[in-house]
Formats: C-alpha cells, structure tokens, sequence
C-alpha cells in the first residue's frame, strides 16, 4: 500500500513539474536567430507578431543578425495587446458617436434658420418680394433698406394684409391712411407719409 501511495505522489509530483515547466516556457522562448531568418517570419513559426518580437528586444527597423538570441512572446500576451487595441479603438468609436450625437441639435438649428430666413426673404407680395420692397423704400426715401425691414417687422411681421383691430392700420408699414390695396399701392402710401412725416411716423 505505501508503495503504490509513494508512486501515485511521484507521478503527480512529476506532472506538476511537467505543467509547471510548460507554463513556465510559454511565457516567453529563447531563439537563435539564423541566416536568412526575419522578423516576420520568426513571428509566424511561433504564432506572435513582429511588433510583440521587436518591443521584446528594442529591434528597430526590423533589423535581426545571425546568432543574436531572441526573446520570443507567448501568444497570450500578443492576443492581450491586441484585445486591449480593439477595446481602445471601440471606446474611442464609441465616444466619437457620443461627440456627433450631441452636435446634431445645434446643426440642426443652424440650418432650420438658414431655411426659415430663406423662405421669409423670397416670400411673395405681389409681383413683389421682400428684397424688392426694401430697395423700392431705399430708393424713394434715402433710408436704409435695414431701416425699413426693421419698421415693417415690427409693425406687420411683413404681412401685407393685416388690419389693427384697434387703430384701423393697414398693411406692410399699418398705414393709418389707407385701409386696403396691393403691395405697391401700400410703398406708395407708405412713401407718401414718409414724405410728409419722415420717420416719426413710425415712432422713430
């Protein structure tokens, strides 16, 4: 019985080693380099990669020399590295996405009032526009075109067929002196009482 019990400790004894050494040698690998030998070819006899061989023994340039030994890297550290790569690249695509998720609201602004002024700007009053308005105003009063687009905002929105419940003002420019007509009649009412009121008509 205690030689069986003896042999069956020595066996597990000698495994151990067996598995102990194993680990021990594949954690790295000593390689005598050879004539023709490269680094990348080194690296795929022993399942690793050029960079995890040349990190290991500051090769640079991928230079290797006949009889120089080499400390070869397990596979286990070069699929780490690798594993660690692809998670940092992931977080980084990741953050990315998060960066561009958060921009969009402000481009969407940006471009909603691009679209909106566009629109106002090219709104039709007749055979009129809103740019052909101001500069018929400039043209006949000497006052900025800015000038007259902030009166008739103000005082219409620009829209040309509103009424003032209150005080019966007309238009584009709420002329109390007329109470209807087309976008052109409304200039020149509104030319008219500029000429005999200048701006003070308009509060200003």
């Amino acid at each position: 019985m205690n030689k069986l019990v003896t042999t069956i400790l020595a066996t597990s004894a000698a495994a151990l080693g067996l598995f102990f050494a194993g680990t021990s040698a594949s954690a790295s690998t000593t390689y005598t380099v050879k004539s023709g030998d490269s680094v990348w070819a080194i690296s795929q006899n022993f399942n690793t990669t050029i960079n995890a061989i040349e990190t290991a023994n500051n090769i640079n340039n991928h230079l290797i020399i006949a009889g120089e030994k080499l400390t070869i890297p397990d596979g286990s550290t070069t699929t780490s590295t690798t594993t660690a790569t692809n998670n940092a690249a992931a977080t980084t695509s990741s953050n990315q996405a998060a960066t561009s998720t958060y921009s969009q609201p402000a481009t969407s602004t940006q471009s909603n009032t691009t679209s909106n002024t566009t629109t106002s700007n090219s709104s039709s009053y007749g055979s009129s526009s809103q740019s052909a308005v101001l500069s018929q105003m400039a043209a006949r009063t000497g006052v900025s075109a800015s000038t007259w687009n902030a009166i008739i905002t103000r005082e219409s929105n620009w829209q040309s067929g509103v009424v003032n419940s209150t005080s019966g003002a007309y238009g584009l420019f709420q002329n109390m002196h007329i109470s209807s007509g087309d976008v052109q009649s409304q200039i020149d009412a509104a030319v008219s009482l500029y000429n005999t009121q200048g701006l003070s008509a308009w509060g200003y």
